[in-house]
């Protein structure tokens, strides 16, 4: 009998289906033991939770040992084959466990009667979690497929156990409660702030933050009771849409929304959450008052936390508590989301944005400042997003009718009939503006010289409009989202998963990976070394890859396995000497070895480049141009470092401009170096799509442009406007220029950039 399919083990649906199987959560660690035993063919299966203060494991559910043994075996770390698994953070498998110099026996749980032994630890970035553990009596049992079947398992399982312990050591630190801070309203009837995603918002305003306000509206003190009975449909019926909320989300994005309402069930079957607002209920309190009552404890518990893994799940708990009280006063289904409301924050986490969206939100207004990241995923999600400062942004009552123009970065309270007349008129111009079908498959100059236009994909449903705006490939796939918005690093087969739906649904058309991305303003929560004094400046991109070995080979190899059937290419960011690229360059050779060892399709043609983004790369350029497959230049970040500017700074973000004499000279630089060495070059970042700076990429030789594909037909048809011979004349003169005003001037004079602008 053959071992089942390690797709059926991998499959997140089935570990959401085990999650809704049972209410108490408690059952879950069972479930899977049990699971994972009949699917692996394991004649034992157990996970053991490691606790960071005692440093040890213990022992919580099993399938296969004695069940007297729960919660009583215990290993220290470093302890046997599985405490060595969870010390050294790798999974450990032997044939024969008897012989093994780090075996541990304990007598009376009849362990000694399995030999073939894997341990994989259960890790939430590099946090210990736990380990998850099958044996069997046939020695030599398991294989390389095993072991990554049981990481892909492990790496969802932390997750929810760690939501669990977190929960637990939130109310555990409970401190006195603060008093709430009373909303100043504006009497301003426009406000204006910072673009972070365009478009138009229509809808009333809704306050989602962690601020010391309140976080559940109290109630009417004339609203009609509700009983207990009542408290419990709500509850049932809240759990319901969480559930299949979840469903949807996995469904339509199912590269980052792996399990992302695990901690609103959570919490909402937390017994010392829904157990206490009963209570209140039972012992007179309004329902309506209950609720408000218990969220807003936790929610000034969760927010004074110390732990940022605490601190996430105050939104979380808000947004439950918002759903439970409209539940019950009975708000139609369909209608107990954020349809026609805009969010009000002060800070949101890329997960907070895809539950929002799962739930209707029509936009974004967020205090704390944008973080590139997010900004990226509400552009690819549609969503409208201004930053405000905070004192406007708390002088917003909720329920204040709002329209925001998240183009110019205003905002209307109480807008007038005149006003939603003047954006319907542009809401229309806009979809004119762009529309798919008026796309063109070839881009060409007014002189008839061929341009491609490739995508830049963030998440998989971009995918979508790349094909209806006729991309000719995918320029840039930015595969930090699924680790930026998961709550763990996503293991070898999950990644695979990801990018081989990305390759098989641009049929054919090339695609360039680049390698994860993390580090200045785009930090996973998870990741142990996030302290920085200045990230733009640290652990970023490549030197967390190049460091964390383990991580960048299950990323590479995931890679290589998409690209199996040919026009694939991997690029590496923030390279900063020929040395980095080398480095990267043999590590990819070695996963190749391994995977042809391992009898694995990949691709061995597969393209190697650099993102060239720091002025150490542009001074090596010919050397880089010489080893390097192609270059692509990171037009924001070359500026952002060139310039020392931190675009996210709006103190500075002034001084960040495209046009500034060394950052011609550099992109005139990286594409000269290319054509000399016969290699690719392509430009991708905001620069690539700006309109006004469009003639001077053309003149200066660059042919290949990896864009926002929203922008696509306005790039297309400026190109079609120009010719080279007005280009390379353009080109040219502006790398004469020495000063800034210079160039803005001839900008003006040219007609592409107006005075007031300027």
């Amino acid at each position: 009998m053959k071992k089942k399919n390690v797709d059926l083990i991998c499959d997140i649906a089935e570990l959401i289906s085990l999650a809704e199987n049972g209410r108490d959560r408690k059952e879950l660690l069972q479930k899977v033991v049990t699971s994972v035993a009949k699917h692996m063919l394991a004649d034992v299966c157990s996970i053991y939770i490691y606790d960071e203060d005692d440093r040890q494991l213990t022992l919580r559910a099993t399938q296969g040992l004695d069940e007297a043994a729960i919660g009583v075996v215990k290993l220290r770390l470093g302890e046997g084959i599985t405490g060595r698994a969870v010390r050294e953070l790798r999974p450990i498998c032997v044939g024969t466990a008897s012989q093994s110099a780090s075996y541990k026996f304990f007598p009376g749980i009849h362990e000694e009667e399995y030999e073939a032994f894997l341990a994989v630890p259960i890790l939430r970035g590099l946090r210990r979690i736990g380990a998850l553990v099958v044996q069997a009596r046939e020695t030599n049992y398991f294989t390389s497929n095993d072991v990554k079947a049981l990481r892909a398992i492990a790496a969802q399982l932390a997750t929810m156990i760690e939501n669990v312990q977190l929960l637990k050591e939130a109310r555990d630190k409970a401190e006195a409660p603060v008093v709430p801070v009373a909303k100043k309203v504006t009497t301003a009837s426009i406000l204006r702030g910072r673009s972070a995603s365009t478009g138009t918002a229509r809808g009333t305003a809704y306050t989602l933050d962690s601020a010391n306000s309140e976080s559940c509206a109290l109630p009417d003190p004339d609203a009609p009771p509700h009983s207990f009975e009542d408290f419990e449909t709500a509850v049932g019926k809240t759990a319901s849409q969480i559930e299949q909320l979840q469903r949807q989300t996995s469904e339509d994005l199912a590269d980052v929304a792996v399990l992302i309402f695990s901690a609103h069930l959570l919490i909402l079957e937390d017994e010392q959450f829904t157990g206490r607002i009963g209570n209140l209920i039972q012992t007179g309190t309004p329902a309506l008052k209950a609720i408000a009552t218990v969220v807003n404890e936790y929610v000034e518990v969760f927010s004074k936390s110390s732990m940022p893994l605490i601190r996430e799940k105050v939104l979380d708990v808000k947004d439950l508590g918002n759903r439970l009280t409209r539940n019950l006063i009975n708000e139609e289904a369909g209608e107990c989301d954020y349809r026609s409301q805009i969010i009000i924050a002060h800070e949101l986490l890329p997960s907070d944005i895809l539950k929002l969206s799962a739930e209707n939100v029509e936009g974004f207004i967020v205090s704390s400042g944008v973080t590139s990241h997010n900004a990226i995923i509400c552009r690819s999600l549609g969503i409208p997003m201004v930053a405000i400062s905070r004192e406007l942004a708390d002088g917003i009552p909720d329920g204040e009718e709002l329209l925001m123009d998240a183009e110019q970065g205003i905002i209307y309270l109480r807008p007038g009939a005149e006003v939603y007349a003047k954006y319907r008129e542009l809401d229309e111009a806009w979809k004119v503006m762009h529309n798919a079908s008026d796309m063109k498959a070839k881009t060409k100059t007014k002189c008839g010289e061929r341009v491609h236009i490739y995508a830049n994909i963030n998440l998989l449903s971009d995918l979508k409009p790349a094909r209806e705006f006729k991309a000719e490939g995918v320029g840039l796939y930015r595969s930090e989202f699924p680790f930026i918005v998961r709550n763990d690093f996503p293991p070898e087969e999950e990644q695979y998963i990801i990018y081989k739906k990305l390759v098989e649904q641009m049929e054919g058309k090339p695609v360039t990976f680049r390698t994860l991305d993390i580090g200045g303003d785009k930090m996973l929560s998870y990741y142990s070394n996030v302290s920085e004094a200045n990230p733009f400046l640290g652990m970023r991109a490549i030197r967390f890859s190049l460091q964390n070995r383990d991580i960048f080979c299950q990323q590479l190899r995931a890679f290589l396995r998409a690209g199996a059937g040919g026009g694939t290419r991997i690029m590496f960011p923030l390279i900063s000497s020929v040395d980095d690229f080398v480095e990267a360059r043999s590590i990819v050779y070695e996963c190749m070895d391994e995977l042809e060892e391992e009898g694995i399709p990949f691709s061995r043609d597969t393209q190697l480049g650099v993102m060239m983004e720091l002025p150490s790369a542009v001074e090596v350029v010919d050397e880089l141009a010489m080893e390097a497959d192609f270059l692509s230049i990171g037009s924001n970040d070359l500026i952002q470092y060139m310039l020392a500017v931190d675009r996210t700074n709006e103190q500075v973000s002034k001084l960040y401009l495209a046009h500034h004499p060394a950052i011609l000279r550099a992109i005139n630089r990286i594409v000269s170096a290319s054509e000399t060495h016969g290699k690719d070059v392509s430009i991708c970042g905001d620069l690539s799509a700006d309109p006004r700076m469009l003639p001077f990429l053309l003149g200066v030789g660059l042919r290949r442009f990896s864009i926002d594909i929203v922008n696509a037909l306005t790039v297309q048809r400026l190109v079609n406007s120009i010719s080279l011979e007005e280009a390379e004349e353009m080109a040219n003169a502006m790398l004469d220029f020495g000063r800034i005003s210079e160039i803005e001037a001839y900008l003006i004079d040219c007609n592409l950039v107006d005075a007031a602008e300027a």
